[in-house]
């Protein structure tokens, strides 16, 4: 599984690269995260707010900051 945040660095960002991480945790799962702050990059998916949580190449959330428990249920799809 690969999971990306997109965005640029501010605080929302961290919180939900943090809550990503709880949530992988507490399911006993791997990924590779990985962090996008190019525009462009970012952009090329559609996000126009960030922070953005992309899943194996498909966007489910951008411009909020998810809970643990709505990744974890992202997650187990």
């Amino acid at each position: 599984m690969k999971i990306e945040i997109l965005g640029g660095g501010c605080p929302k960002c961290k919180a939900l690269a943090a809550n990503v991480e709880k949530a992988l945790a507490e399911l006993g799962k791997q990924a590779e995260i990985s962090k996008v702050t190019n525009l462009n990059e970012i952009m090329s998916y559609g996000v126009m707010m960030t922070p953005g949580l992309v899943v194996d190449g498909k966007v489910k959330a951008a411009g909020n900051v998810l809970t643990v428990e709505e990744i974890k249920q992202i997650i187990k799809k």
